[in-house]
């Protein structure tokens, strides 16, 4: 649960916190007086841990070890082996640096500076927001509730279950979403700001919306045609339906990465997402639609099955560079968008390739300081290209059965290369 200031929508004089309540159910596999988890720029105010039946303990000290992004949770007593919750208090900073937890500075249409609340978790920042497990094979549920100005919009990666006056506040309100499917914490995203939106359902019912900057819902409706002809593109491709009853795509002013496919909620740059139908030209509609086309890809193959490591990134960013084609071919023709493969992807996979400080398209990382080095065309562009080379030797019958067996075995799961 999360408490965000009042303040939120106007300029304040310095990063403004948020205080958050995190309630964990997990099972303790060894006896022990110590829980380790990766935290930063969190300050914890109290943490207790409940066994199953039995009253809760209370922490009697934190070592943080900032270096390792890291936080140490000392009990005066064994906890033993079991379940139980462990429940945390800490104080956050809404910062300016684009990862975690961050402010989104944008301008009303009145000409008023605002600030919006949103996420950016890829790929080691879910403990900026909140202690955690910060990996990709430790995956878990989420309850997400946001306490938030009742002028606001709140999104979340699952629907509104209920919304209703928060007590102490009468200017704000608690919204509560449905609980995630089993996930990692990379993709755990929320936003509070200023938007408006444009919806349509898909032809499997998946309800499909996007959100623009105030005043500019018109610039979604492309997304949002591209988006609704996507979903059953994939469900039927993979053959496995898509697994949550929505999907939000929204632009956001100040935002790092192009894109990031958080499920069920997509964060874009504007440039990535807006389309002005008078003024903008046939090649931002054809990036927007591979934009789109590669995010949604990654809520099966990346999403449904996540890699095991950051070491095995080609997996998801691969096959999504080179499955947008596909899709935007199947669902705009007259693009003949694979003409553009050569020069979008592969020649640049092959630029970055003939440099000596290249790398093979599998990486090992150790650190996850050194995860950002390879998020890079290696990855992206050579992988596409591999996989592109993969998936016309095979046939495309032969590949999609591939990619039946791949997701159904690894459902919810973690792979990797090997695998």
């Amino acid at each position: 649960c999360v408490e965000m200031p009042t303040s939120l929508g106007c300029p304040p004089p310095c990063a403004p916190l948020f205080l958050m309540l995190m309630t964990f159910l997990l099972q303790v596999k060894h006896a022990t007086n110590q829980i380790v988890m990766n935290c930063a720029d969190i300050d914890i105010i109290t943490a207790s841990y409940a066994p199953e039946g039995d009253e809760e303990v209370h922490a009697t000290g934190f070592n943080y070890q900032n270096e390792d992004e890291k936080v140490t949770l000392s009990f005066p007593s064994t906890l033993q082996k079991g379940t139980g919750t462990l429940k945390i208090d800490f104080v956050g900073e809404l910062n300016d640096k684009m990862k975690g937890f961050y402010r989104s500075k944008y301008t009303t249409p009145t000409g008023d500076t605002r600030y919006a609340a949103v996420t950016q978790f890829e790929a080691t920042d879910a403990r900026r927001a909140f202690p955690c497990w910060d990996e990709p094979a430790i995956k878990a549920t989420f309850d997400i509730s946001l306490v938030v100005p009742k002028d606001r919009v709140a999104l979340s990666n699952m629907n509104v279950i209920d919304r209703k006056p928060y007590p102490d506040d009468e200017n704000l309100v608690e919204v509560k979403f449905a609980r995630t499917p089993i996930m990692s914490t990379y993709l755990v995203a929320f936003v509070v700001g200023e938007y408006d939106f444009v919806e349509t359902r898909s032809l499997d019912g998946v309800l499909v919306r996007v959100y623009t900057p105030v005043g500019k819902a018109e610039q979604g409706k492309f997304a949002l045609e591209v988006a609704a002809k996507t979903l059953p593109f994939y469900k039927d491709y993979f053959n496995v339906p898509y697994p949550l009853p929505k999907i939000d795509l929204i632009a956001i002013a100040d935002f790092a990465a192009g894109a990031m496919e958080n499920w069920g909620l997509v964060t874009y740059r504007e440039t990535a997402l807006l389309i002005d139908p008078k003024n903008s030209c046939s090649s931002s509609r054809q990036w927007v639609a591979l934009v789109v086309g590669h995010e949604l890809a990654h809520q099966w193959f990346g999403n449904l099955v996540t890699m095991e490591w950051w070491t095995h990134l080609w997996l998801n960013e691969g096959f999504a560079s080179w499955i947008e084609y596909l899709c935007v071919d199947h669902c705009f023709p007259e693009y003949d968008i694979w003409t553009q493969f050569v020069s979008a992807d592969y020649t640049r996979a092959q630029e970055l390739d003939a440099l000596d400080n290249s790398h093979p398209i599998e990486v090992s990382v150790g650190h996850p300081s050194e995860v950002d080095e390879i998020f890079d065309a290696i990855s992206y562009s050579k992988g596409a290209s591999v996989i592109r080379m993969l998936h016309d030797y095979i046939g495309d019958e032969d590949f999609r059965k591939g990619m039946n067996l791949y997701l159904t075995k690894f459902l919810q799961k973690n792979a990797a290369t090997g695998n």
